[in-house]
């Protein structure tokens, strides 16, 4: 029962605790002002909870499990190894825990005010709080929204939670389906089916687009494919998923095809992976002045500051990319512009990793981007399987991919699909922002053996002058 209202005041207000709510609170906090961040689950919000570290962790726990059992190759020779979810589960969360427990600690610290409740807005500078036995009035002098992303659901692949589910359970899973269908094959669907096939399951992939990751560039999927197929992955790719029928613990899903092809797939598990929408629809933005485009996301300027002046937004409700690390710049961005400063979030460059096996990782433009936006290129391409420290780790697959005007010799963008891309595309991004040209990278001494080399070998073969490649002659 709700009883009553309360009234208090802030200077800034931030809804949303996640990787953008929190920065953002703590940097304005860093900056004098006064912060009460508001969030209806956890510090961290869905990155640390249900997002980039509980899957990251299934990843890393999942590979090193396929790894042990596969390691006769350089030699190690296994017998019986098996893996307890349950138990890894329990070491996921306490991962979670340790992550949580530092973000309240730099609140305290910092002196934000952290209120758990459901907030929407009353008026541009009042929100109501939806507590669990009262409703709380803040009225602020600014306000950052900074709510995230939720799931989409599919018609017909209703989430129940239990047979047809989203990200969200299937990272919460303790005991191993047999059989999993995966409705999507964009990086969410392609993580989480790499690790439980990596734990034993059956996987099926169904993806409406011709090829999985829809808008990367086909060499660097093919290298995605051809080890899912190792792994016994199932991939149909032009399928639409057209309905579930569940039956008890299990479900029956038909897709077809763009010539009428149905097939029927049999399946412990659905997971439902077709994307990410603004969660928005519970702030009552209408009675704000902020506006909100046809998808739902808030429009913002390169100051986080929506049409609402002393409102602002950030992370996955301002557009895309939805990926933690923007929402944590834009925090920053917003912040300081509330304190002040000057700031804009101008960068040239969000980094995007898909966490499959191999990881992709990409900076900057792709090929098939830089040709679409008129550009003449240069593309060096160097293959991790003549890379020394591949070979010393046994990880031979995949290539570093340079993009540079052909003209200038800038650097557009770096693709990396391979081992470790994900710790290596930081000095790729760097080079971007900086105006870097293939010169800069490759005349950069880079240490041996490691996997930074393959961005030099890269540049260097965009030049012609790959002394590791045959063929470079210039």
């Amino acid at each position: 029962m709700v009883v009553g209202d309360l009234s208090t005041g802030t200077e800034v207000l931030v809804i949303g605790a996640g990787p953008g709510g929190y920065v953002a609170a703590i940097r304005a906090s860093q900056l004098g002002k006064e912060v009460t961040l508001i969030d209806k689950g956890s510090l961290g919000g869905i990155c640390l909870h249900h997002g980039c570290i509980p899957s990251k962790a299934l990843i890393h726990a999942a590979d090193f499990f396929h790894k042990i059992k596969h390691a006769e190759g350089i030699g190690i020779l296994t017998e019986n190894v098996s893996i307890d979810i349950a138990k890894t589960q329990e070491w996921k969360k306490n991962v979670i825990a340790t992550l949580t427990n530092g973000i309240e600690m730099l609140c305290k610290r910092y002196n934000v005010k952290v209120i758990n409740g459901n907030a929407f807005f009353e008026s541009p500078t009042m929100v109501k709080v939806l507590l669990p036995d009262k409703f709380m009035n803040i009225e602020f002098q600014n306000a950052i929204i900074a709510t995230g992303s939720v799931p989409i659901e599919a018609q017909g692949f209703e989430f129940d939670g239990k047979v047809i589910i989203s990200s969200n359970e299937a990272l919460e899973i303790s005991t191993l389906p047999k059989d999993m269908v995966v409705i999507g094959g964009g990086y969410i669907g392609l993580e989480l089916g790499t690790v439980f096939a990596k734990l034993g399951s059956s996987i099926t992939i169904v993806e409406y687009e011709e090829q999985i990751l829809p808008g990367i560039d086909k060499d660097v999927v093919s290298v995605i494919v051809r080890n899912l197929e190792k792994l016994g992955v199932r991939i149909y790719t032009g399928y639409k998923a057209e309905k579930c029928e569940v039956n008890g613990s299990s479900a029956v899903v038909t897709i077809s095809s763009s010539n009428g092809t149905k097939l029927e797939l049999s399946s412990d598990k659905v997971l439902v992976a077709i994307g990410r929408k603004p969660n928005t629809c519970e702030l009552k933005l209408e009675n704000t002045r902020v506006d909100v485009d046809e998808k739902g996301f808030i429009k913002v300027d390169n100051m986080q500051r929506t049409s609402d002046r002393k409102i602002f937004a950030i992370g996955d409700v301002a557009n895309h990319p939805m990926l933690a690390h923007k929402a944590t710049r834009q925090a920053k961005v917003a912040a300081e512009i509330i304190a002040g400063k000057e700031s804009s979030y101008d960068n040239l460059v969000v980094p995007a990793v898909i966490f499959t096996d191999p990881e992709v990782a990409i900076a900057g433009l792709t090929e098939n981007e830089a040709t679409t936006k008129g550009y003449e290129i240069k593309v060096g391409k160097f293959p991790l399987s003549a890379l020394g420290r591949s070979l010393t780790v046994n990880q031979k697959d995949g290539f570093v991919k340079v993009i540079a005007d052909k003209k200038t010799e800038v650097v557009l963008g770096i693709v990396i699909v391979g081992y470790n891309a994900s710790d290596i595309i930081g000095e790729a991004g760097l080079a971007i922002e900086l105006g870097a040209t293939l010169d800069d990278i490759a005349l950069t001494i880079h240490a041996h053996p490691t996997f930074p080399e393959s961005l030099m070998e890269a540049a260097e073969a965009a030049k012609g002058v790959s002394v590791h490649l045959f063929g470079s002659k210039q």
